[in-house]
């Protein structure tokens, strides 16, 4: 049987059981010992991933780490990309559309994220990400349960099905305050939007800034019912 027949039908509920109580870095030292190298992670270079990047600098800074390139991300969030490498010794690979913006928008007669934003998140998100996990038996991502109802559903980990491979969210037990808290006390670069009222950072044509008392994802695609760009949507793991 092929190793990703053996990642799918494996009993992960029960790993799942016994990895819900654990900690982030428990929970990355066991993806590292049962997946590397066939292990990768996704990061945006929000908070959450710089504190996994610090945990997998220390645990293995081999495991190959990237970044999802739409095109339309922020100076700072590839500015921070230069400090974690900098710091870490983790340069995080940049994952694109196979089209670049400019043949992009031609293409469709302007910006997609202005006359369809879930098609843009597809093409130029949800299709990199694709090829990007191919020849992987896992993928770590940084969500945290409390972000969002679709995230509330996901477990530590999982079989993701959308993908093709489990899915291992070491940060799913974990506050806002439990990520600020190891920032500080550790010293983890970050994006400097986050001081400016930027809690969830995307692309920036579709993030914005938070008024005191919004929930931290407010400010992605504002004033739309989206609330998810399709990697962490509700089909994407389960058991």
């Amino acid at each position: 049987m092929a190793a990703m027949d053996s990642v799918m039908v494996d009993d992960w509920a029960s790993v799942n059981e016994r990895l819900s109580g654990r900690s982030p870095r428990q929970v990355l030292e066991w993806a590292v010992e049962r997946f590397y190298p066939r292990l990768t992670m996704a990061t945006a270079f929000g908070a959450e991933g710089c504190v996994l990047l610090h945990m997998l600098s220390e645990i293995e800074p081999r495991v190959r780490v990237f970044n999802l390139d739409t095109g339309y991300q922020f100076a700072e969030t590839l500015e921070l990309r230069d400090r974690i490498a900098e710091r870490y010794g983790i340069t995080v690979e940049l994952v694109g559309s196979e089209t670049t913006v400019e043949a992009y928008e031609l293409a469709h007669g302007g910006p997609r994220y202005l006359s369809n934003p879930d098609q843009c998140c597809y093409d130029r998100k949800i299709i990199p990400l694709r090829r990007a996990l191919v020849g992987y038996d896992a993928w770590i991502t940084a969500i945290r349960a409390d972000q969002s109802l679709d995230r509330a559903e996901t477990p530590v980990v999982g079989v993701d099905r959308k993908f093709g491979l489990l899915k291992v969210n070491p940060l799913l037990g974990w506050t806002k305050r439990d990520v600020w808290a190891f920032i500080v006390s550790q010293g983890v670069p970050y994006n400097p939007l986050h001081d400016r009222g930027f809690p969830s950072i995307g692309c920036w044509p579709c993030t914005r800034p938070t008024a005191e008392g919004e929930d931290e994802r407010a400010g992605r695609w504002a004033g739309q019912a989206k609330t998810e760009c399709g990697l962490h949507s509700l089909d994407s793991s389960q058991l």
